[in-house]
């Protein structure tokens, strides 16, 4: 079987499972946020946090406990970063430098993480498992909530309650990510991915020094890692580490993993706004730009350009040879169109084509299919934005899904699609000019502005990823970085529930003939056009700048 064979065969198994957990998962997640039912663990935590979880918030308290729950986060995660060096079970690590420890503590709590560390030479396991993994499921239990307050505003009227923010978090973690990842570890337990509290071993030597390798909980950390979209890997290989990923199934199984939410979440917004069509509509346009983006990657990695290549079956630099060209295509696609940051290779070493589809892929906002919640809000403001375009082309003022988009709500959906191009281009814009951020820089070149302009993407988009050849352990790349994962984070939630708020208030307008039809294969094209277009005339200059002019020249 040759190697693209395998990897279009990979890519239909994938398909397929997706499939089949889409109606069960999408109808599980609608039961689980239209319940008014408290299981006795969730009342025992509401107890101990002081919450109501019956107790109905308009817009601006939803976002107050966003913030507050996820500043509390950060503080939290900070100092047990900075007290590592006196924990138990710390493995002899230090206590991580203040810099780097705000890096991080944003980094994991606003579900992008970014390391600019080496885990397995950083971080013991109480800060590994009491910090880290905790974030990786409060951080994504936090963008499922928004996105379901924003469903919600489509669904309600006459009101501007949302919801109970407390309530939400709780039961994205009891009620879905924690069972979904107690299963996923077991099966990656099974498949060969370590789980223990192992201490440092030495392992022989390597380039004549002793090689040191420490156990850890994997497994279940590498569970959640995919599941909520998050990303930040035990090791500093990540995915691409045996322990983490040790097997071309498991590699399958962590992609599967990473999509299954964020694309079955397009099923509990159709079940929640009364049309499966409405989420049908959207997990087309999230498929189409999902499987074109691999279909471009596939083509650039197997191209062959010269015998090296050809003998190689593609461009293997930086690829794992038991994964193989096509699996880490489908996986970098899918990790940068979703706000996780895995990496099963180093998208540094891809062509430089490649390297423009994985920046590409999060400069859309990653909502194809997006982050756990961030990519169905996301699409749901493209979607605002795509109905208004339409609005516009005939004249009549813009409906979707019963609400009028008026100027109000234009103005909100406006400012989240701005704020993160503007973080990404001004942040990349003041490295370049500055003389001390260059250093960091391995390559010269359109190589080394695409390091740069990755870094940058990867934060403010809250993927986590890297390009690997920047050295971003320094004070100006995990102070910047940090600050540009905190702003894309919070400041679109601030959009997206006042967008909620304002269309919970409206009372729904009656579909007419002139209405358009929002879960037909017109909008989809629409809809898709409108993403492509936005995007693209907004970073063109910069990836023409970086790594289309490294592409056109090789």
């Amino acid at each position: 079987m040759g190697p693209v064979l395998a990897g279009v065969l990979q890519l239909l198994a994938l398909i397929a499972a997706l499939a089949l957990a889409y109606v069960p998962l999408g109808n599980h997640m609608a039961k689980v946020y239209s319940s008014d039912k408290h299981w006795r663990v969730e009342k025992w935590i509401y107890k101990g946090i002081g919450a109501d979880p019956n107790t109905e918030m308009r817009w601006p308290a939803y976002l107050r406990g966003v913030l507050a729950f996820s500043a509390v986060g950060v503080l939290f995660l900070y100092l047990l970063q900075r007290l590592q060096g006196v924990l138990p079970g710390s493995l002899g690590f230090k206590a991580i430098d203040a810099d780097q420890a705000f890096n991080t503590a944003a980094s994991f709590v606003t579900n992008t993480n970014w390391q600019s560390y080496y885990g397995e030479q950083a971080m013991g396991h109480v800060v590994q498992t009491a910090g880290l993994a905790v974030q990786n499921f409060v951080s994504a239990a936090v963008g499922i909530a928004v996105a379901v307050a924003l469903v919600r505003g489509f669904a309600r009227s006459r009101t501007g309650e949302l919801g109970n923010f407390w309530s939400d978090l709780v039961r994205g973690v009891t009620r879905i990510l924690l069972p979904l990842s107690v299963v996923a570890a077991i099966v990656l337990v099974a498949c060969g991915v370590i789980q223990n509290f192992s201490g440092i071993h030495e392992v022989g030597q390597f380039m004549g020094g002793d090689q040191q390798w420490n156990g850890g909980a994997v497994a279940s950390q590498e569970a959640i890692k995919e599941i909520g979209t998050n990303g930040g890997g035990y090791f500093n290989a990540n995915s691409a580490h045996p322990f983490e990923n040790p097997t071309p199934f498991t590699n399958l199984f962590e992609i599967f993993l990473l999509l299954v939410i964020p694309f079955a979440l397009t099923r509990t917004f159709g079940i929640m706004v009364g049309s499966v069509k409405q989420g049908y509509a959207i997990l087309a346009t999230m498929g189409t730009i999902w499987v074109g983006f691999i279909a471009l990657m596939m083509w650039t990695e197997f191209a062959h350009h010269g015998p090296a290549l050809q003998l190689a079956g593609g461009a293997m630099e930086g690829k794992e040879t038991r994964i193989g060209v096509g699996a880490s295509s489908i996986f970098a696609v899918s990790t940068t169109l979703t706000s996780t940051g895995a990496v099963d290779s180093f998208h540094s070493s891809f062509t430089g084509l490649g390297g423009g589809i994985t920046m590409l892929g999060m400069q859309l906002g990653e909502i194809a299919p997006g982050g756990t919640g961030s990519g169905l809000y996301g699409m749901l403001i493209m979607a605002v934005i795509a109905v208004f375009i339409a609005g516009l082309m005939v004249g009549r003022t813009p409906e979707y899904l019963g609400k009028k988009i008026g100027t109000r709500e234009i103005k909100f959906a406006a400012c989240y699609i701005l704020i993160t191009p503007a973080l990404v281009l001004i942040f990349t814009a003041v490295a370049m000019a500055l003389p001390t951020p260059g250093n960091s820089m391995t390559n010269s070149g359109a190589h080394g502005f695409s390091e740069i302009l990755y870094a940058y993407t990867s934060a403010s988009n809250n993927n986590g990823s890297a390009f690997a050849g920047l050295n971003a352990d320094t004070q100006w790349f995990n102070s910047t970085l940090g600050l540009a994962m905190i702003l894309g984070r919070f400041l679109p939630m601030v959009f997206v529930l006042a967008l909620a708020g304002s269309l919970a208030e409206q009372k729904p307008v009656p579909a007419t003939a002139g209405t358009l039809r929002t879960e037909k294969p017109l909008f989809t094209g629409l809809l898709v056009g409108a993403i492509l277009i936005i995007t693209g005339l907004t970073y063109f200059p910069a990836l023409a700048l970086g790594p289309l002019a490294e592409g056109l020249a090789s």
